[in-house]
């Protein structure tokens, strides 16, 4: 198991946000890159389950999902139009130096 989070990000979230992820150093893969752009939420988390990534989503329906108990790797959750991307990036890049995958199953973060 890997030692720092890797992330994976939904198809909701910008481009940008892989990228300066990317420049600093971390783990990430996207949806498109996956192939998992018409996957259901379902499919995403087990997805992630499989690779061992914390979710990086805009998408409020994971935090349904998160409600209902539904085993996870672990969310980090951010409004829609609430930081810019380099906000965005900032607060995972936090994440990524704080906490270590253990410290994130089953648990959400918002930025």
């Amino acid at each position: 198991m890997p030692r720092t989070i890797r992330f994976h990000l939904d198809e909701n979230c910008d481009q940008a946000v892989a990228e300066g992820l990317r420049r600093r150093g971390v783990d990430v893969t996207t949806t498109p890159e996956a192939g998992l752009l018409t996957a259901s939420d379902d499919e995403q988390l087990e997805h992630a389950r499989r690779e061992n990534r914390v979710i990086f989503t805009q998408d409020a329906d994971f935090l349904r999902v998160h409600a209902a108990r539904v085993s996870h790797t672990g969310i980090v959750y951010c409004h829609q139009q609430s930081r810019s991307v380099g906000e965005i990036i900032r607060g995972l890049v936090m994440i990524w130096e704080v906490l270590d995958p253990e410290d994130m199953r089953t648990r959400v973060e918002f930025l």
